[in-house]
C-alpha cells in the first residue's frame, strides 16, 4: 500500500491548509462566541470548488476521490470546527448523497447549485426519539397522486437553520419496519416545511443546529430519492462515509490542540524552564504526536477504502472510534499542558475541548462504533473470516 499523496492531493492539502491559516482559523473565536454561521468561510470554500470534490466535473465538480475529501475535512478541522462541520453535512451528506442516489433529473436540478454553493444543503435522519436507534425513525410520507405528503419532525439537523435543500427520511411503509423506509429532496419552500428552534450548543457553536418540522409537507414524487422504501440502502451507505469523513475532523482538532500546544510548552517557562524541558511534559507530547500518526493513517486508509467498497460497515465504525478517542485524548492533554491558560477563551484549546467532544458522538456514538464492530466480527467467525487482515479492496 502506497502511503504517499498524489501531487494532486498534496496540492489540496496544502492549498486548503493555507485558506485555514489565513482566513478560517482567525475568524473561529468570534463564530463560536456569537454562534455565528461562518458565511464568509462557506462562500470561500464554495469559490475554492471545495464542495464539488468527489462530484464529476460534468455537474460543476473536480472528479477527486474520496481521500482528498477527507484531507479537506482534517485542514478544516484543525482551524474550525464549526466550519468543518458544515462542510460535511453540505457537500456529503447532502451534495454527494444526491448525486450517487439521484436520477439524472434530480442531479441536474439539484447538485449543481449545491456545489456552487448557491444552496445550502443538510441532511434529515435524528428524530426526537430516534437517535442511535435512527430506524425507529416516526416521520411519515404517505403518497397522494403525484406527490407525497410528509408529516414529522427530525432535531440535531446540522445546517438546518439555513439549509436550501435537505435530504429527508421518512417511513412509506411502516409495516415493513426499515424496509419501508424512503428518502427525500425537499426545499425550504415546499408547503408544509417550517424551521423549528435553533438550538444552544455547547460546543460547535458556529455550526447551527436545528429542527425541521413537515406538516402535511408536498414534495413532488419527482422528489423521491433511491426509490420508495429503498431509503435503508440510501441511508447505510451514506452512512459509512459519513463516519469515515468524521473520523477525519478530530484528527484535524487533535493536529491543531497539538500545534498550540508544543507551541506553548517551547514558550511558556516555568522554575527558569521552557515547559517542554520538562520529562512530563516531553512524555504527553510524545503521546500526542503518536495517538495523531496513528489516527491519521488509520483515517486515510478507511477513505481510501469509500472508493473501493461499496459498503465498509467495519471498517468506518473502527476508523470512527479510535479517531474520536484520539481527538479526545489530544486535546485533554493539550489543555492539560496550558494549564489555567487553556480553561480560558484567550487561547484556542478550550474552544477544541469543548468541539472534539460534538465529534465524538456525531455520525454514531462510541458506543455504537463497538457495537457495530462486534457485530461484524461475529458476523465474519461464523462465516469462517474471522481475524484476517481487513486490507485490502475487495467486498468482504
Amino acid at each position: 500500500m502506497d502511503f504517499e499523496l498524489t501531487r494532486e492531493q498534496a496540492l489540496l492539502k496544502e492549498t486548503v491548509a493555507r485558506f485555514v491559516d489565513a482566513e478560517v482559523a482567525p475568524r473561529a473565536a468570534e463564530t463560536d462566541e456569537l454562534e455565528r454561521f461562518p458565511i464568509e468561510n462557506f462562500r470561500a470554500m464554495a469559490e475554492m470548488g471545495l464542495f464539488g470534490i468527489t462530484i464529476p466535473e460534468a455537474y460543476g465538480g473536480s472528479g477527486a476521490d474520496f481521500l482528498s475529501c477527507a484531507l479537506v475535512m482534517e485542514e478544516l478541522a484543525r482551524g474550525c470546527v464549526s466550519t468543518a462541520n458544515t462542510f460535511g453535512a453540505h457537500a456529503v451528506l447532502c451534495t454527494e448523497n444526491i448525486f450517487r442516489n439521484g436520477t439524472e433529473d434530480q442531479r441536474r436540478r439539484y447538485v449543481p447549485d449545491l456545489v456552487s454553493g448557491h444552496r445550502v444543503g443538510a441532511l434529515c435522519i435524528t428524530e426526537p426519539e430516534a437517535g442511535s436507534d435512527a430506524l425507529s425513525l416516526r416521520t411519515r410520507a404517505e403518497k397522494r397522486g403525484d406527490r407525497y405528503i410528509l408529516n414529522g419532525t427530525k432535531m440535531f439537523i446540522t445546517n438546518g437553520p439555513v439549509a436550501d435543500v435537505a435530504v429527508v427520511y421518512a417511513k412509506t411503509d411502516p409495516a415493513a419496519g426499515p424496509k419501508g423506509i424512503s428518502a427525500f429532496i425537499v426545499e425550504k419552500d415546499f408547503p408544509g416545511f417550517s424551521r423549528g428552534r435553533t438550538l444552544k450548543k455547547m460546543g460547535v457553536r458556529g455550526s447551527p443546529t436545528g429542527e425541521l418540522v413537515f406538516e402535511d409537507c408536498e414534495v413532488p414524487a419527482s422528489n423521491l430519492l433511491g426509490g420508495e422504501n429503498r431509503g435503508l440502502e440510501v441511508l447505510m451507505s451514506g452512512l459509512d462515509r459519513e463516519r469515515v469523513l468524521y473520523a477525519a475532523a478530530p484528527v484535524g482538532v487533535a493536529q491543531g490542540a497539538f500545534e498550540a500546544a508544543f507551541r506553548y510548552a517551547c514558550e511558556r517557562k516555568q522554575f527558569g524552564t521552557a515547559l517542554i524541558g520538562f520529562q512530563m511534559i516531553q512524555a504527553l507530547v510524545a503521546e500526542m504526536a503518536a495517538d495523531i500518526q496513528a489516527a491519521r493513517i488509520l483515517a486515510h486508509w478507511a477513505a481510501w477504502l469509500c472508493d473501493r467498497r461499496p459498503r465498509l460497515r467495519l471498517e468506518a465504525s473502527y476508523a470512527k472510534l479510535f479517531c474520536s478517542q484520539v481527538g479526545m485524548r489530544v486535546v485533554d492533554k493539550a489543555l492539560q499542558i496550558f494549564g489555567g491558560y487553556g480553561f480560558i477563551r484567550e487561547f484556542p484549546v478550550e474552544r477544541m475541548y469543548r468541539d472534539v467532544k460534538g465529534i465524538e458522538f456525531g455520525a454514531g456514538t462510541t458506543q455504537i462504533q463497538k457495537l457495530i464492530i462486534v457485530r461484524e466480527l461475529l458476523r465474519d467467525f461464523q462465516k469462517g473470516r474471522a481475524f484476517q487482515s481487513p486490507a485490502g479492496g475487495e467486498t468482504p
